[in-house]
């Protein structure tokens, strides 16, 4: 078994400091890494932010460099394919052939993932520092790679990570060119037949099922909903595809067994899936009578009203329109217990409050004031401890704490944000999307 990796950070790193956080979290965690982890995205994003640091574009190129572009080239460097590099090799090469992937935030996403997987990032890190032609595009200024005091405390969390088993599912990346936000990705078998019975749309490279065909095969199983998105038929990607491409391909395949890997509209919280929701609005300009889903869902956005009178629509998100009631130290304790009196005593201020915008992002949540449009504040899911709702007599008022000095987390106080929301209903949506955002998250219904 092996020993447990001691993580000794002398150094301060805004970026640094959460992805500690992270780490910590996954590590706590006793069981493989799956994309369902509360902690993923976020560790992902950190992992992305801190390769990008200091990455210098070259003068004359109208090419924009990201980190893929380093992984793809220190493979590139042995011209003798040294076994040591074969690993990494490997992987470079399955991400190039991925079909699915457009961009080279998308493959570096891919291969950020495959590498966690394979558990050889570090190596990937290594290798980089030893090819000093690619290093040289990082500022030593800037770059925690080329920061000795920075770069022996990332290297340790990379070895962290490389000692935890991760479970992801690779064939689910056709929106990592977008998002690092993961869909519900479900396969599905269907048995021969002549029809199966799918009204298809393409639009901007994917294929939404519109609607089933009364009486088909598609209609009595019910395997997909109208709004879904065919991601592959039988292994073939249709990312990208272009008018016509998925029903040729059904076409050549009519009277055989079908595999049908399909994109859910509806995500893990059973909101619609944030990077579909533009693409479901277009659709529905095109369909006003499209109703997502089986029958109608009770969820305002699939009712094609993406936005709501508590809710409006920025950057194509759902933000939601609340109350910021005031906050408050509560000293060194932040776990649930501590909501019951930590709300009382920030109402108690009797402060003015203040109508916000709380925009639930993938790795972070942000606080807007409506009008002047100032940042209140921003906080990543991994600094908040617990959120809540009052239990009495107001059970519209919701709260969370949140560590003050998320990169010191060990020895830090926490504080209490407190909001109102307009409904109750809203209330609980908010908390329970907040509380997907971690792990060991309670909260009161």
């Amino acid at each position: 078994m092996n020993a447990p990796v001691r993580l000794n950070m002398a150094p301060k790193d805004p970026l640094l400091g959460t992805l500690k956080v992270c780490v910590l979290n996954l590590q706590a965690d006793g069981d493989a890494v799956t994309d369902s982890n509360p902690h993923l995205a976020s560790c992902c994003q950190l992992l992305e932010l801190l390769l990008r640091k200091g990455l210098q574009q070259p003068v004359l190129s109208l090419v924009h460099r990201d980190y893929w572009q380093c992984f793809e080239q220190i493979t590139h460097q042995d011209a003798c394919g040294s076994c040591r590099l074969s690993a990494l090799s490997l992987a470079v090469e399955q991400t190039k052939a991925c079909k699915k992937l457009i961009s080279a935030q998308g493959r570096g996403r891919f291969l950020l993932r495959l590498a966690l997987s394979r558990k050889i990032l570090p190596q990937f890190i290594t290798h980089l520092l030893h090819t000093p032609r690619v290093l040289e595009w990082y500022s030593p200024a800037v770059s925690i790679l080329r920061n000795e005091e920075f770069l022996e405390p990332f290297m340790s969390l990379l070895l962290v990570l490389s000692h935890k088993e991760f479970k992801l599912v690779m064939e689910n990346c056709s929106f990592l060119d977008e998002s690092w936000l993961l869909p519900v990705y479900e396969t599905y078998d269907v048995v021969p037949c002549r029809d199966v019975g799918l009204v298809l749309r393409y639009l901007r490279g994917r294929v939404f099922v519109l609607d089933l065909t009364p009486g088909s095969q598609a209609d009595f199983d019910k395997f997909i909903c109208r709004g879904d998105v065919i991601d592959e038929i039988n292994g073939t990607s249709l990312r990208n595809s272009k008018s016509g491409q998925a029903g040729v391909v059904l076409s050549q395949l009519k009277g055989c067994p079908l595999s049908l890997s399909v994109v859910r509209w509806k995500a893990q919280d059973g909101t619609v899936f944030r990077p579909l929701i533009k693409l479901l609005q277009l659709l529905r300009m095109e369909n006003p009578d499209l109703q997502l889903g089986p029958t109608p869902p009770q969820h305002p956005s699939s009712k094609g009203q993406i936005s709501s009178p508590t809710q409006c629509l920025k950057e194509g998100r759902i933000v939601y329109i609340v109350q910021f009631m005031g906050k408050a130290n509560i000293g060194m304790f932040g776990d649930k217990e501590v909501l019951q009196h930590a709300i009382p005593q920030v109402l108690q201020k009797n402060l003015q409050s203040k109508e916000v915008l709380l925009d639930l992002k993938e790795t972070h949540l942000t606080c807007t004031e409506r009008s002047s449009k100032v940042d209140l504040f921003v906080h990543h899911y991994p600094e908040i401890s617990c959120v809540g709702r009052l239990n009495q007599p107001d059970y519209t008022i919701f709260a969370f704490c949140v560590a003050d000095s998320p990169e010191t987390p060990l020895s830090t106080g926490f504080c209490c944000v407190v909001l109102r929301a307009r409904t109750i209903k809203e209330c609980e949506e908010i908390v329970c999307r907040i509380a997907t955002g971690f792990k060991h998250t309670e909260w009161f219904v």
